[in-house]
């Protein structure tokens, strides 16, 4: 169980970054404490990208993020493979021009990369999560169909260096909500991360969840295509809780308060 969190952001958009990028993250906090990290561009610039293994309270006061950027990722994890004392384990997850971000688990990862004769991008990764973004950058323009092949829970979101748009998806199994704002569209693992950006970043957000099945590209703070792909729904994992670093939730809560009221 992990927490993902992000938005997409118009260029007119008053939303302060760093505010927001906190607010997700300690909406996202309790769901791992294995490790975090967040990744963010600029239009027409390379991604950025931090992570540490450490829970979301040991980031919280660090994060920032630059005013023009428009496209941020956030993660905190709660390890099921590939362990975190590798950083290229770690999210957001790097496989060539594809960064990202993904809750759940796929367990046929080692068979595609095998099948599709695809390298892990560093030696030592196991990692399954990575193959999620291997075969985004494979299939551009095809992601939805090439989706059908995993096997699996899964909520992501990736930036794609030959892409202008953030890319979310939604396979079986694990929640996605999105805050559509009149400029912005947030996305999340819980309804409170949205929460929190309306009330720390003074925007009101419609807020609904993502259809399982769904692939969709967002830019500007507006999803601008969708596509639809049959997620394998006889995938039998075993239930998790959803809280997993209660301590850290907490921690966090309290400390985007202070920062606010400082």
């Amino acid at each position: 169980m992990c927490g993902i969190a992000g938005y997409s952001l118009g260029l007119d958009s008053r939303v302060e970054r760093t505010v927001a990028a906190r607010a997700l993250l300690a909406g996202i906090a309790e769901r791992g404490a294995d490790a975090v990290g967040y990744a963010y561009r600029r239009p027409g610039s390379a991604i950025t990208l931090h992570k540490q293994r450490s829970g979301a309270t040991a980031l919280l006061d660090r994060i920032e993020v630059p005013e023009p950027a428009t496209q941020l990722l956030v993660h905190v994890r709660d390890y099921t493979k590939g362990h975190p004392s590798l950083s290229a384990n770690n999210h957001p997850i790097r496989h060539g021009g594809v960064v990202g971000i993904h809750n759940g688990i796929i367990t046929n990862d080692d068979e595609l990369f095998d099948e599709h004769g695809i390298p892990r991008a560093e030696a030592g990764m196991t990692v399954d999560s990575e193959i999620i973004f291997a075969i985004a950058e494979r299939s551009r323009g095809r992601t939805a169909k090439a989706f059908e092949q995993l096997y699996g829970s899964m909520a992501a979101a990736w930036l794609d260096e030959n892409r202008a748009e953030l890319l979310l998806a939604r396979g079986m199994g694990r929640p996605l909500w999105v805050g559509l704002g009149k400029r912005e569209l947030f996305f999340a693992s819980t309804r409170l991360a949205l929460e929190l950006v309306e009330s720390y970043g003074g925007v009101k957000l419609k807020k609904v969840q993502v259809e399982e099945g769904t692939v969709m590209a967002v830019d500007n703070g507006a999803v601008v295509a969708r596509d639809k792909f049959e997620a394998d729904l006889s995938f039998e994992e075993e239930p998790l809780p959803a809280v997993r670093a209660p301590d850290e939730g907490r921690a966090c809560l309290a400390r985007l308060a202070m920062l606010h009221a400082a």
